[in-house]
Order: structure tokens, then sequence, then C-alpha cells
């Protein structure tokens, strides 16, 4: 059985996101807990709560047990760019970029 969890539009880089997600990606659930919950960066916190909410659909949606989790895939798109200005000099603007991502996590527990 496949269980999946959507996360969407945080603000959180893609690119950053992504490096968290390469580390976990085929792991099972424990191990990947285990990273999450000592690496320091943000994008580690943001994955592991949405890691705890696809354990409790997993489990309280298709009856699955939790040791046999493995994470399938997690996907990390980019979301829409938040568009902020910075004043400059002599009347002038930047652009400031504030880039967003959508994560996805799919867990199965090797059955079809």
């Amino acid at each position: 059985m496949e269980t999946r969890a959507y996360l969407k539009g945080t603000r959180l880089s893609p690119q950053k996101a992504g490096l968290v997600a390469d580390v976990i990606r085929g792991k099972n659930v424990d191990e990947a807990m285990s990273f999450l919950e000592f690496s320091k960066k943000k994008a580690s916190m943001v994955i592991r709560k949405l890691l705890e909410s696809a354990i409790a659909n997993a489990e309280n949606n298709n009856n699955a047990d939790i040791d046999k989790l493995l994470i399938k895939s997690i996907i990390v798109n980019q979301g829409m760019r938040l568009k902020r200005i910075k004043p400059r000099a002599r009347g002038r603007a930047d652009r400031i970029t504030k880039p967003t991502c959508h994560i996805e996590i799919i867990l199965t527990d090797g059955e079809t």
C-alpha cells in the first residue's frame, strides 16, 4: 500500500529542501526520522513533520505496520516566488524574490 502526504507553499528554497530529501530517499522510516531529528538544517524540521503526517496517514487510513514502512519517493518542486522590493539609492528599487517549495512524500510497506 502506498500513502502520500503533501506540503505546499513552504517558505523554504527548493534547493535546500532537496539536499535533505536526497539523504533520506529510499530509507526506512526509523532511519529517516533519526537523521531528521539530529540534523541542524531548517528543511529537516519541515520534512520531519511531513514524514510524521505521512506515517499517521498510513497507520490510520491503511492500517499499515509502522516498522515496515519505507520512503518510496520524496519529491521537492518549486512553488511560487514571493516578490518583494528593497529601496535603493536615488529612488530606485531592487526586486527580491523569496522562493517557496512543494514537498510530497510517498511511503510504501512493500506490499502491492
